[in-house]
């Protein structure tokens, strides 16, 4: 009989729905302070995940979800990273969105 590993579950900031950490991308908070990209989902500090949605990152943006999550302020240059890392961004994209 083969054993089934437990798969991590994490909460997207966005739509607050459980799901595997793998589907999700990772922005962390390094124990220096800054703020960054983890696309390995192993840095070291304060991480918070977001669904690979622009409807998610939007909604985590608008109600300061991954600020408060992070603790900290994210720089523009994160969130134009991870508008570049989703899949349907090009297509819904308006240039009034924040």
């Amino acid at each position: 009989m083969t054993k089934l590993r437990k798969i991590p579950q994490r909460m997207c900031v966005g739509c607050r729905e459980m799901k595997g950490k793998r589907e999700l991308l990772r922005v962390v908070r390094t124990p220096e302070g800054l703020i960054d990209f983890d696309p390995t989902g192993k840095k070291a500090g304060r991480g918070a995940y977001i669904c690979p949605q622009v409807v998610c990152l939007n909604s985590a943006i608008k109600g300061k979800r991954l600020q408060k999550a992070l603790e900290h302020d994210i720089p523009p240059e994160i969130i134009d990273i991870l508008r570049e890392k989703l899949p349907d961004a090009a297509s819904s994209m308006t240039a009034d969105e924040v």
